[in-house]
């Protein structure tokens, strides 16, 4: 009787392994810096290595997404878990609130995973089904305890969070708390009842500010720059 020949599975060579520590790595800075809308290509160029030997390691962007992503969605859907463990409703989930938009403020790729994007589907359903749960249980319990302003529905919260990670992934170099005084507005706005406005964090100075959206817009200016040139270059080729 023929016995079945299990195929080998090769380890990579050194090289190869270096390589795609690199291309994680410059992946991580890049799509933290820029978002998911970053190319493969600038992902190369960070990495210093060729973009063939980006696409040899990860075929499309959404394997390289889902390998960079997949532990920062188990980190914020642990997040969640631990904010109803709180004795508070309504601290659990400011608590909540404040950690995983720290996180987004900071990284946009993670800020692009969790709110929408079209890169990544697979694994944007997969956060979406891990987390969202844990959050309609928080606000559930903050509503029922009468924290939380029963008109507030659980598709305004991805809304709230798309506003303040967007203020703070644009001025997260220069004023980088700035994000934390709109968010204490904000829930000044969904508690049902407080005996005095919750004190909000210092205002940068206005130049400060200034400064943190011009610097944003430069650097959007540059990389749609860098994405013409880089899509001029593999048309000439």
């Amino acid at each position: 009787m023929p016995t079945e020949t299990v195929p080998t599975v090769r380890p990579l060579r050194a090289d190869a392994v270096r390589n795609r520590e690199k291309i994680l790595a410059a992946a991580a800075t890049v799509f933290a810096n820029r978002g998911l809308d970053a190319t493969l290509d600038e992902i190369a160029l960070e990495a210093g290595v060729g973009v063939g030997t980006v696409y040899r390691r990860f075929p499309d962007k959404e394997v390289l997404v889902a390998a960079l992503f997949e532990s920062g969605i188990d980190e914020l859907a642990t997040l969640a878990l631990s904010a109803y463990e709180s004795e508070n409703s309504w601290d659990g989930l400011v608590w909540f609130m404040q950690e995983a938009l720290s996180r987004q403020c900071t990284n946009k790729g993670l800020r692009d995973v969790v709110i929408s994007t079209t890169y990544a589907d697979q694994l944007k359903d997969s956060a979406k089904s891990r987390i969202g749960p844990a959050l309609h249980k928080l606000i559930e319990r903050a509503q029922r305890d009468g924290y939380l302003r029963t008109d507030v529905v659980e598709s305004d919260f991805p809304i709230m969070e798309m506003m303040i990670s967007s203020l703070g992934c644009v001025t997260n170099q220069l004023a980088p708390d700035l994000w934390r005084r709109y968010l204490t507005i904000m829930l000044d706005g969904l508690i049902v009842s407080r005996d005095a406005p919750t004190p909000l964090e210092q205002f940068p100075n206005d130049e400060l500010v200034a400064a943190a959206l011009r610097a944003s817009s430069r650097h959007v200016k540059r990389s749609d720059a860098l994405r013409t040139a880089l899509q001029d270059d593999c048309m000439s080729d």
